[in-house]
């Protein structure tokens, strides 16, 4: 006898999932068990401006709900965070989008209900929802990318504070005499953390101008030298900056996503610079078995994600839950 068929559900109980990026725009239908059933991506026309930006959605989700047979319900994962005070979009980096009623017009061009969350705390619900920390009753994911966010997701709910800013751990400030950040800081953890911070990091200490984070990372497993110590900066900063969420929080799983959460380096000599610390792992006077059981303990909490680019997108369209 076959498999049963899976539950892909009616229109009215699929979702559809946008993730909107600076330079492409992915969206989803999500059937009720999770499974993607299409797929699509249009560039987005940030240089066009705001309308035209709203308008690539709309025809997104047109195109869609054609392939999914009718109208779904609608999560949208943005860079940057309502405000809760005006209502407007504030803190993303397609700038076009700042200062703008995005939902309210969204709503409007589409004539229904939306939902929509930071770009970061759709990757956090997609991993604790059905991911790398499924079941886990405290999460706390984390984008390493072109910039650093986090979202965090306390039994299955995002937690989004009280102005949207949870677990926008990339704008502490890491290092006070470090470079500007683009939010008027300076030394922000983003800075150092990001694709472009470790390459800036790389360039400020003699690094070649030519070569990229994927060079750098790839010359440092040589054993080259200026490569070699940018790294173990970058190491060394990962994990003071991380160390500071884990004594606040104390998650029960952290997630790392973004394109620099690939590094092996991270889950090995990165867990090690945590340990040192975390409140809970080891201190100063601590020998070398002490940290072997701190590093232990710590890699069952810091883990990769599992749906990697789609964890975004994937949220985005959990920001609905199934049954509703």
């Amino acid at each position: 006898m076959s498999a049963p068929a899976p539950d892909t559900g009616t229109p009215s109980r699929l979702r559809i999932g946008i993730d909107l990026g600076g330079t492409k725009t992915e969206g989803i239908v999500m059937a009720a068990d999770g499974g993607i059933l299409t797929r699509l991506r249009r560039p987005t026309p940030q240089q066009q401006g705001y309308d035209a930006v709203l308008e690539n959605i709309r025809e997104l989700v047109r195109a869609l709900e054609q392939a999914a047979g009718g109208p779904c319900r609608v999560g949208i994962g943005t860079p940057g965070a309502i405000s809760t005070r005006s209502g407007l979009l504030k803190n993303s980096n397609t700038v076009c989008l700042n200062g703008r009623p995005v939902q309210q017009d969204l709503q409007a061009l589409l004539q229904r209900e939306l939902r929509i969350a930071n770009d970061a705390n759709c990757f956090a619900l997609s991993e604790a929802r059905d991911g790398a920390a499924a079941g886990a009753a405290v999460v706390f994911g984390v984008i390493l990318g072109t910039g650093v966010g986090g979202g965090i997701v306390v039994r299955g709910q995002l937690v989004e504070g009280a102005q949207h800013i949870a677990g926008e751990w990339g704008h502490n400030v890491l290092e006070p005499d470090g470079p500007a950040c683009y939010c008027g800081r300076r030394g922000c953890v983003e800075t150092f953390l990001s694709g472009p911070g470790l390459l800036r990091d790389y360039r400020s200490h003699g690094g070649e101008a030519a070569i990229d984070t994927h060079e750098i990372v790839a010359r440092a497993v040589t054993g080259d030298v200026r490569a070699t110590a940018a790294m173990q900066r970058y190491l060394a900063r990962f994990g003071r900056a991380l160390a500071t969420v884990i004594n606040i929080l104390d998650p029960d799983v952290v997630v790392l996503g973004g394109g620099m959460s690939s590094l092996d380096a991270l889950y090995g000599e990165g867990i090690k610079h945590l340990a040192r610390h975390v409140f809970d792992a080891v201190g100063p006077a601590a020998g070398p078995e002490d940290l072997a059981d701190a590093v232990a303990t710590l890699r069952q909490r810091v883990c990769r994600n599992r749906h990697g680019d789609s964890s975004g997108v994937r949220g985005a369209a959990q920001l609905w839950n199934a049954a509703e």
